[in-house]
């Protein structure tokens, strides 16, 4: 423990004040500390410490003129965090929480999601302070196009290639990559969750559900058990849980819970059918709240809370970072919960991850989640290809991709015939960067 401790010292000297990306370093240096420690040529070239520093990040002045005229400064990111087996591949994120703690945390952990997914993709992350609510679709325009006149310097399909996360939709996705298409006078792969009559991959808006769906089945099969007959906790309401949403009632499992900022809905019935397309008419509306379900629905809301107090067999976290604490994890292994699948990134606390790892079956977003960065490289392949695949084609090859991830999970975090996912998954993933960092001598 005092190799571990000294490193994060490192660490958080050098990054001060950057609480989230110490969270996320935390994590993996303690996962992959034996296997780093043991192997003479990552310590020769100092891999870790390589890895915990981005290759580049840039800021940049994001300036904007609102409907009424008047001049709006907003700060734009992009944290371009390893770029060993691919070109930088990660979301954009427009709320006003966006931090560089935040932006380099995310591109830590992108950075072994994408070596999770065996595609050929590096780590990176960006956005801004600017947040789209309450916002018109003329000045989130403007923003867009403010934004991308300077981030164009830096991306292109073969470099860096974003793609939406909160607060970018497929409307922001359009605006970017209009003003890039303008200013570089090419049609490129240079962003994904494009729309579908453009350049667009089928199921991407569903992707990352889908994707901890399928590895959610994995681990059930594991311990002998399987989705159908289960109930679930979701959190959030957005394209993620709604993903997962469509895909565990497919799989005769029942969402009982779904949350936003206002508070968390109870639906004893199940959320399915009419009521899962509603929730995309909730996003629509931008403004953030799930009350009007409950009114619209007859069911329970409970204003100010998580839905972590509901017993469920299987949480399934998709809202953001740390939104389940070490209170959680206990009320929901009190209740009965026996799988927690980590679909948000770092959806939990660092204290919640230790004690859910040692109290059920437990696996970390960069395992669960890594469903919407695949298909995004998957849209990055069809682009190349100047080709589109069908529906099925391409839920086929997320479904492969969630086995293969899984497998990996197995074969670096089983011992004595159990699966611990948080090794697995930081081990697997740091190995295959680790390998090709050394492969391309210390640059």
């Amino acid at each position: 423990m005092n190799g571990i401790n000294d490193f994060m010292n490192q660490v958080i000297a050098r990054n001060p004040g950057e609480k989230e990306f110490h969270q996320a370093v935390h994590e993996v240096v303690e996962s992959v500390w034996d296997v780093y420690t043991k192997n003479p040529r990552y310590l020769r070239a100092r891999i870790l410490e390589r890895m915990t520093e981005p290759e580049r990040v840039i800021i940049f002045r994001v300036p904007w003129v609102n409907d009424r005229g008047e001049v709006q400064i907003n700060r734009g990111y992009r944290v371009e965090f390893s770029s060993a087996i691919g070109p930088y591949k990660g979301g954009l994120r427009f709320h006003p929480s966006v931090t560089l703690s935040i932006l380099k945390f995310l591109g830590f952990e992108q950075t072994f999601k994408n070596s999770l997914t065996t595609l050929p993709m590096g780590g990176g992350k960006g956005g801004s302070d600017f947040n789209p609510k309450g916002k018109t679709d003329n000045e989130i325009m403007h923003f867009c196009q403010s934004f991308m006149n300077e981030l164009y310097r830096h991306i292109g399909p073969n470099t860096d290639v974003p793609a939406g996360d909160i607060g970018v939709g497929g409307r922001e996705i359009g605006y970017l990559f209009g003003q890039y298409k303008r200013l570089k006078n090419e049609f490129t792969g240079v962003l994904t969750g494009k729309g579908i009559n453009w350049g667009g991959s089928l199921i991407r808006p569903e992707a990352t559900g889908f994707g901890a769906v399928y590895f959610t089945q994995q681990m059930l099969k594991e311990i002998g058990k399987d989705i159908e007959g289960h109930t679930f906790g979701v959190s959030g309401f957005g394209n993620v849980a709604w993903g997962a949403i469509i895909k565990i009632n497919e799989l005769g499992g029942k969402v009982v819970t779904i949350s936003g900022p206002d508070g968390f809905i109870i639906d004893k019935e199940g959320i399915a059918g009419d009521k899962v397309e509603y929730l995309l008419e909730l996003r629509a509306s931008n403004n953030d709240v799930v009350e009007p379900y409950a009114e619209e629905y007859g069911a329970k809301f409970i204003p100010n809370q998580r839905p972590w107090s509901y017993p469920v067999d299987i949480a399934l976290p998709c809202a953001c970072e740390n939104e389940l604490n070490i209170e959680d994890a206990k009320q929901l292994v009190k209740n009965g919960c026996f799988l927690v699948a980590e679909t948000s990134n770092m959806g939990c606390t660092y204290d919640a991850v230790e004690y859910l790892n040692k109290s059920l079956v437990y696996a970390p977003g960069k395992a669960v989640n890594a469903g919407g960065v695949a298909v995004s490289g998957l849209e990055m392949s069809q682009n190349s290809m100047r080709y589109n695949w069908t529906r099925e084609e391409v839920d086929n090859r997320l479904h492969i991709i969630m086995g293969e991830i899984h497998q990996t999970c197995k074969q670096y975090g089983t011992s004595n015939n159990k699966t611990n996912y948080l090794l697995g998954a930081n081990i697997g993933g740091f190995v295959k960067v680790a390998d090709a960092m050394l492969s391309q001598g210390v640059v």
